[in-house]
């Protein structure tokens, strides 16, 4: 185990690591208190060693590491990678390829959904992880042994963790439902997102195009704000606050200080008038050019048609031993539900040929459900 603290010694390492076509890695980064997470840890492993740079280093410069997070002739497992990407998206413009991700690949074969790292190496190879430095502040200097061998057991485990489920996939024949997932998860478009999204990340349904088109502008404020400040969202304003302007579209600073959900004498600084403004901007868009707002489902055979999908689900996910959520999600369900040629994952690829046909079937009453022997299971209707 070796703590990398000079480019030196960090591009010799990622020399001796590029020459193996598997390596792991993991990432210890802190993020509550900036927009964009602070880097503070990288470990990776090959079968030969593993190393923990530390990336707050004075002096030390990344690109090796980078370059290695591109080196297409080396596979470079994570467990939940989507936040390690991200990271160094933002912080190298890069995203890792060959990618393997093991949440993933637990998932696709029946290991429940979004399994935890410690939980599946657990699963896996009977080893119990050390939780403790799991909250630790990895800002923090020097290093101690403790959280070394904490780091470097990650992707030691990981190893071990791979290996077993990629033996395994082979051995189902689901390596390409990984793959699938991989290109999605590689993707720069999963990374490249803009303020004019950032309404999208709201859990809220506005139903009025007013409402939308101030959440919006609002939104996209709010993130800016975050982002030139390098705070969280919630330091700038709350999702609650968000949402009660969007529905009342406060348009003075009076208007603004009635609302609840503001902090008190907000409308007083320079943030009360870029509200007000970008509230105005929303009133002033063009509605018809608005995203389409969801209809309310309250249709009663609408909602039966879902119970029943979520059970056939159910049973396929058993049947296959493949966790529910990656197959399809409520919201999934909800689309087929009201149309049978809805854009969702479920009606793509492996997913269709697992559970979206049988859906399709379901709905239009040539599949029916019933229990033997105390399982459901699907009958053929003629």
């Amino acid at each position: 185990m070796d703590l990398i603290t000079t480019t030196a010694d960090l591009a010799a390492a990622c020399s001796r690591l590029a020459k193996h076509p598997v390596i792991t890695v993991d990432t210890e980064f802190l993020r509550e208190t900036t927009y964009y997470p602070l880097l503070c840890v990288v470990q990776m492993a090959s079968p030969e060693e593993a190393i923990v740079i530390d990336t707050l280093a004075e002096g030390i410069y990344l690109k090796p590491f980078f370059e290695l997070m591109a080196n297409e002739a080396v596979l470079k497992v994570f467990h939940a990678a989507r936040q390690d990407i991200e990271i160094i998206w933002h912080q190298a413009n890069i995203i890792p390829h060959p990618v393997f991700d093991t949440q993933v690949a637990a998932m696709v074969l029946g290991y429940g959904d979004s399994i935890a790292y410690d939980a599946l190496v657990e699963k896996v190879t009977g080893h119990r992880p050390d939780k403790t430095h799991r909250f630790t502040d990895w800002s923090r200097r020097p290093l101690t042994k403790e959280q070394m061998h904490y780091a470097v057991s990650d992707v030691t485990h990981l190893r071990d963790v791979f290996a077993a489920l990629d033996a395994d996939l082979k051995k189902r024949r689901r390596s390409e439902w990984v793959s699938i997932e991989m290109e999605i998860l590689t993707s720069p478009k999963t990374y490249d997102f803009h303020p004019e999204r950032a309404w999208e990340r709201l859990k809220t349904r506005v139903r009025k195009p007013k409402d939308l088109a101030v959440l919006m502008e609002v939104a996209a404020w709010r993130e800016q704000e975050a982002q030139s400040r390098d705070v969280p969202r919630g330091r700038v304003l709350r999702d609650e606050a968000v949402t009660d302007i969007a529905t009342h579209a406060p348009n003075t600073l009076e208007k603004l200080a009635h609302l609840r959900s503001v902090p008190k004498g907000f409308e007083k600084s320079k943030w009360g008038a870029d509200i007000v403004a970008a509230v105005e901007r929303g009133l002033k868009r063009d509605f018809s050019t608005l995203p389409k707002l969801e209809k309310p489902r309250n249709n009663s055979n609408g909602a039966a048609t879902v119970e029943l999908l979520k059970v056939l689900l159910r049973m396929t996910a058993e049947r296959h031993a493949v966790a529910s959520k990656v197959i399809a999600t409520v919201d999934d369900l909800e689309e087929i539900a009201a149309d049978d040629d809805a854009d969702v994952p479920a009606l793509r690829g492996w997913r269709r040929e697992l559970f979206g046909d049988a859906a399709l079937k379901l709905k239009r009453g040539e599949l029916a459900l019933a229990i033997e022997k105390g399982r459901v299971i699907g009958v053929q209707r003629v």
